[in-house]
C-alpha cells in the first residue's frame, strides 16, 4: 500500500512546473505559480533588465508524446485550452509541454551527485491561430526545435519584450 498524495497526474503536474522552474532559474528569472486555472496559465515567468519581459505559460505533460513526424510532435490540447492560448492577451501566452518516459520509476533520479529528470519540453505559441468546431480537443504541432531549455527562454524573453511570441 503506497502513502502518496499525489495522483500520477498530480506528479506529471508537478514534475512540469519544477522543469519550468529550473529552466528559469538557469535563465536568472523568478517564476510565480498561479494559485487558480481560470485563465490557463500556471506559470509566469519574470525578468529583469529592460522592459522587466513577463511571459505566461501554460503547463501539460505526457507519456504519449512518442517520435516526431518531420521533426513535430502531435498533441491533442483540450479545447478550452486552446481558445485560451490563441486569444491576444497584453503577456505574451505559450504552451509548454514535458515528454515524460512511459514508465514512471524513469521520470526522476537522484543520487548523491546528480539530479536528472529526463526527456525534455517543448514549447509553441498558439496565439491568432483559428477558431475551431471541434468541441472536446484539437491537435497541434510541437516542433521538435522548440524545446525549452534555457537559451530558448531566454530568446521569448527578448520576443516578450515587444509584447508577442512570433
Amino acid at each position: 500500500m503506497t502513502d502518496a498524495l499525489l495522483t500520477a497526474t498530480d506528479r506529471e503536474e508537478a514534475l512540469s512546473r519544477a522543469y519550468v522552474a529550473a529552466v528559469a532559474a538557469g535563465a536568472g528569472y523568478v517564476t510565480a505559480e498561479q494559485d487558480f486555472d481560470r485563465d490557463g496559465v500556471d506559470v509566469q515567468i519574470r525578468a529583469g533588465g529592460s522592459m522587466r519581459p513577463s511571459l505566461d505559460i501554460q503547463l501539460k505533460a505526457t507519456i504519449n508524446l512518442g517520435q516526431p513526424t518531420n521533426e513535430e510532435f502531435r498533441y491533442a490540447l483540450k479545447r478550452r485550452n486552446y481558445d485560451l492560448l490563441r486569444g491576444q492577451t497584453m503577456v505574451p501566452r505559450i504552451l509548454v509541454v514535458l515528454s515524460l518516459a512511459e514508465e514512471e520509476a524513469n521520470w526522476l533520479t537522484v543520487t548523491a551527485e546528480e539530479l536528472i529528470m529526463r526527456r525534455c519540453a517543448f514549447w509553441t505559441n498558439l496565439t491568432g491561430f483559428p477558431e475551431t468546431q471541434n468541441s472536446e480537443s484539437v491537435t497541434i504541432s510541437l516542433n521538435y526545435n522548440n524545446r525549452f531549455d534555457v537559451d530558448a527562454l531566454k530568446r521569448l524573453m527578448e520576443r516578450a519584450k515587444t509584447g508577442a511570441i512570433t
